[in-house]
């Protein structure tokens, strides 16, 4: 029976505070939901049972921020920077993608993800010039099996001569309306609806508040980049707080030189931040906005960003972003008091909050995911705790965030459904997509070797 499940013997890391953690009551799914989380549960209706001995098992990740229509062109961004990245990917190589290539991305990309233990990711989508394009982007992530939030956006080639430059072209309002009122009508589906708006950095002033607007008029959650100081609509933000149109639903990825007066009120008015620290540090942003977020008190979630550059791995993501917060705190304290600090600025239990639940609550899902709670959606990863790189860890939680990689996921489990287990993919003709997905990566690539000649960049 699909979404019925009895696991059995589990060391569980819940991610709710004092809940289960480290204890090995039993987990019974039904109907995809997590019913019951008490020791010894009788198997009553006999439903499929999974022992999890030797597991410790916890809330699948939420990688927030990922561009999984890059899939195909792994390994072209590894050198390169943000002015390598912007030419080449958004004016170029992104220009050459037909649907059914966003498709074989976009599926690949999150069945990837679902091997790596992410149960939900936020698909960052702006590779859509038709609409032909997002629909092919939803139906590879539908048929995945991941929860997602897909976030439609609006591409960024070079205009051509007589037209508008990007920055002044808002959301196009009849393809987000045909959708929302369409198939991404629903909030209860695996997959659901936001928008991926140019923002301040990216879009003047009038565009920013008409795009600001139609976020709030549909009520969407609606995310935006902002990695550099310049930005084409410099009064946006404040306009926007003054005109209403921002609060929980707005997400800023990056920020890592965000204005101080934007920055505060974006907090004051309530927005979510992304962090994406690996490509952060690879492209120059500056330092990641995560340390005056703390400083602040305001949480953040994480993400991998680009697939084309580095693996979208949210163990090391979550490893990555948690030393760093370490290394720049420390800094501050060392050069204020002269002294190392102690106790460790930044805990494991914070890091893996970033990965799991920050997420959910950041882009509504928490009500779904984000923890291993009774009511909630049975999102739910096994690592085996008997590999030779886990064994005889002292700490479960120090396991996962200090330890853990993808080679330790064993089973992942989306609404009830096994997606994986005994670290295999239960995914039809799995072989036959990998090599679609070469052969669209490897065309786009010739295509546009082929009509640009000065694309060469790493």
């Amino acid at each position: 029976m699909a979404g019925n499940l009895l696991i059995k013997n589990a060391l569980i890391i819940s991610g709710n505070p004092g809940q289960h953690n480290n204890q090995k009551p039993d987990i019974l799914v039904q109907d995809g939901i997590i019913a019951s989380i008490a020791p010894s549960i009788t198997n009553i209706n006999q439903y499929k049972e999974i022992d999890a001995t030797d597991m410790l098992v916890m809330p699948g990740f939420v990688n927030a921020h990922i561009h999984t229509w890059q899939t195909g062109l792994r390994g072209l961004a590894g050198d390169w920077t943000a002015t390598d990245y912007f030419r080449a990917m958004h004016a170029g190589l992104a220009t050459f993608f037909q649907p059914e290539d966003i498709y074989i991305a976009n599926l690949v990309g999150a069945l990837n993800q679902i091997n790596n233990g992410v149960t939900t990711l936020v698909d960052w989508h702006h590779c859509n010039r038709t609409p032909d394009h997002s629909d092919a982007a939803i139906d590879g992530l539908e048929q995945s099996g991941i929860r997602a939030v897909f976030l439609h956006g609006t591409p960024k080639p070079e205009p051509i001569p007589g037209q508008p430059h990007f920055s002044e072209v808002p959301m196009p309002v009849n393809e987000v309306v045909r959708l929302r009122n369409g198939r991404m009508s629903g909030s209860d589906k695996k997959v659901t609806m936001g928008l991926a708006i140019l923002g301040p950095q990216m879009a003047v002033n009038e565009v920013c508040l008409q795009d600001f607007k139609l976020a709030k008029d549909m009520d969407l959650v609606t995310s935006m980049h902002h990695s550099g100081l310049r930005m084409a609509g410099e009064q946006a933000y404040e306009m926007a707080s003054k005109a209403g149109f921002l609060g929980e639903h707005i997400n800023i990825v990056h920020g890592n030189e965000l204005l101080d007066k934007d920055l505060d009120i974006l907090i004051n008015d309530g927005a979510t931040f992304t962090i994406t620290a690996e490509v952060e540090l690879q492209m120059s942003y500056g330092n990641p906005l995560s340390a005056r977020l703390l400083k602040k008190n305001h949480s953040f979630s994480i993400g991998s960003d680009i697939e084309s550059a580095y693996s979208p791995d949210m163990f090391a993501i979550t490893r990555t972003t948690m030393q760093l917060e370490r290394h720049f705190l420390s800094q501050k304290e060392q050069a204020k008091t002269g002294q190392r600090p102690h106790p460790i600025p930044i805990k494991t239990s914070d890091a893996f909050k970033w990965a799991t639940i920050n997420g959910a609550k950041d882009f509504r899902l928490n009500n779904k995911t984000g923890t291993l709670e009774i009511g909630k959606k049975a999102d739910i990863i096994f690592l085996r705790n008997s590999d030779l790189n886990l064994k005889n860890s002292f700490n479960p939680l120090h396991s996962v965030v200090c330890y853990g990689h993808p080679g330790n996921v064993d089973t992942v489990i989306i609404e009830g459904d096994i997606m994986k287990q005994n670290g295999k993919m239960n995914s039809a003709d799995l072989n036959e997509k990998l090599s679609k997905l070469e052969l669209s990566g490897r065309k786009i690539y010739a295509e546009f070797k082929a009509k640009i000649a000065t694309g060469d960049f790493g």
